[in-house]
């Protein structure tokens, strides 16, 4: 389904004094037939101003654009869940022999372990099975972190509390046309981030398996780690190379933080473009293997289109 967002400038005047002026701002729409007075409307309430006087919208733009989350869409958005059928979107890349998910790091060896040829000896006529063996690093294609992954003496893939790992209220940040690498926190300030995966959508699955993936990918700031893990997100995920700067040095502030707080971290995600910026549920649930820190995921969002 198509959305659409308003590019425009405007002032707002205050009852009580004073204005605000905003130049190229942009806002999600409802709907593409709306004129200056709802979009108006749709700004202050994004804003959360209070005591407006006038709203003057000038140079209004409708353009297709995809959502990104504006306040005061929360209305249209649960109409529309309640008229259609939900979808089902795959969120993980699919593994392969061979196939190359960080570059340096072994690529999964696939090979069987009883073939449907040798099998029809051992069961009875007209049945048979294959078997198979794969050899893998856990960072392979869409994993999650646990906090084993980098302490210690922290919780391992057995330990997880599936309620933290399934249905999740999905928040999905969309910044594909961020200026910057590092995805601040200022991002997530008009989120309600509490308990919820925090999706970070960077478009840069588009260079999974190429040489361009491991060069100048984005990556979750240090001060959005601190705000993450102050208002008490479940889980961060995110499209990209890795959640932190690799090419800063070894010190991985995001994964730290993150996984000393208990917040699941998942990396190399695809897809995220087809989620809303609210409304989605997400679900990554790794197999609870013991002593073990990072394994792959099949993570998907329910959706209500």
């Amino acid at each position: 389904m198509t959305e659409y967002r308003a590019h425009f400038d405007a002032t707002v005047e205050f009852v009580n004094g004073g204005s605000l002026k905003a130049e190229g701002f942009r806002l999600d729409l409802p709907r593409p037939d709306v004129d200056e007075t709802e979009v108006g409307r749709l700004f202050v309430q994004h804003l959360g101003l209070a005591l407006v006087g006038d709203v003057h919208v000038r140079d209004l733009r409708i353009v297709a654009e995809q959502h990104r989350g504006s306040r005061g869409m929360e209305q249209a958005d649960s109409a529309a869940a309640g008229t259609s059928a939900r979808r089902v979107i795959d969120l993980s890349h699919r593994i392969r022999a061979g196939m190359i998910t960080y570059p340096g790091l072994p690529a999964p060896w696939i090979a069987p372990h009883l073939t449907r040829e040798a099998s029809r000896s051992v069961y009875a006529p007209g049945t048979e099975f294959a078997m198979d063996v794969i050899t893998m690093l856990g960072n392979t294609g869409t994993y999650l972190d646990s906090p084993y992954h980098r302490y210690a003496e922290g919780g391992d893939l057995a330990s997880l509390d599936l309620e933290t790992l399934v249905d999740l209220r999905a928040e999905v940040l969309h910044v594909t046309d961020s200026s910057q690498r590092g995805v601040p926190a200022s991002v997530f300030f008009d989120r309600d981030v509490r308990g919820a995966a925090v999706l970070v959508h960077t478009g840069w699955d588009r260079h999974f398996g190429s040489p361009e993936y491991a060069k100048g990918a984005p990556f979750l700031a240090t001060d959005a780690v601190e705000y993450l893990v102050e208002q008490g997100a479940a889980l961060v995920g995110i499209d990209s190379l890795n959640i932190d700067d690799t090419e800063a040095g070894g010190e991985r502030p995001a994964h730290s933080g993150l996984l000393a707080a208990g917040i699941h971290v998942v990396e190399h995600l695809t897809n995220l473009g087809s989620l809303p910026a609210r409304g989605a549920r997400f679900t990554a649930a790794p197999p609870a293997v013991e002593g073990f820190g990072t394994f792959p995921v099949r993570a998907f969002a329910i959706v209500w289109p």
